[in-house]
């Protein structure tokens, strides 16, 4: 037990040093995060909210694939990702592999049907009354998908906090794709594994408790929103 209680003494101790190879880190980490779950956000958000809102033959296996996407195992995305990148890859010529933008790609992939299963589900419930109302009074389609889009805005809030929970916690696909390069591709998450394999656990319950204090501010944001918006509902 000692060895863990000298662990968050040390901890504590680099958090407040402010290192600058934690901070670079904490940033690429953040980076890499918001930009994923921002792309997957851009792609989920209105193909869960058409895929909910409209029949079609073969809806069934659709939602079956998507549920079954959003527990994807990361490592195989990973693995597929960087096939794909690959120097032999059929987009190996842009030279992504081992890159943030490879991080960035992979974790888009993992986190998209995260998203869009989130969006997809809820609009395929409460939806269609938006779409009705909205032809009703002669919206256009756009109009109607934004409508629809600040009916959601509570869900869709909810699957963003999910998606970027999803990714910043990701470390087998990132490892994979980035390759864990120090100064370069060297994640939180990837380097939390890497230290306490090296029997470095001071390091890496110190970087835990920073992934620790971003997800608590993401999910105290999370309430915030959904709190607020409730409560404008009721009054």
């Amino acid at each position: 037990m000692d060895y863990i209680l000298n662990g968050f003494v040390e901890a504590f101790r680099l958090i407040f040093s402010f290192d600058p190879e934690i901070i670079q880190i904490v940033l690429l980490s953040l980076y890499v995060s918001f930009s994923s779950t921002l792309y997957a956000t851009l792609i989920g958000v209105p193909v869960g909210i058409l895929l909910g809102i409209n029949t079609f033959k073969g809806k069934r296996i659709v939602s079956r694939l998507l549920y079954t996407f959003m527990s994807f195992p990361p490592v195989i995305i990973g693995l597929f990702t960087a096939l794909f990148l690959a120097r032999s890859g059929p987009f190996g010529q842009f030279q992504l592999m081992y890159t943030p933008q490879a991080m960035i790609i992979a974790q888009t992939i993992l986190v998209t049907p995260v998203i869009t299963g989130i969006i997809f589900n809820q609009a395929g419930t409460s939806g269609h009354e938006v779409v009705q109302t909205g032809k009703t009074l002669g919206a256009q389609k756009w109009n109607i998908l934004i409508l629809l889009i600040l009916e959601l805005k509570s869900v869709i809030m909810i699957a963003l906090v999910t998606g970027f929970g999803r990714a910043i916690s990701e470390v087998g696909a990132v490892m994979i794709v980035g390759g864990n390069i120090r100064g370069f591709t060297r994640v939180m998450t990837t380097f939390i594994a890497m230290n306490n394999n090296m029997g470095q656990y001071s390091v890496s319950i110190a970087m835990g408790l920073i992934l620790l204090t971003i997800s608590f501010i993401t999910n105290s944001i999370l309430y915030h929103f959904v709190m607020g918006d409730q409560n404008e509902n009721r009054g």
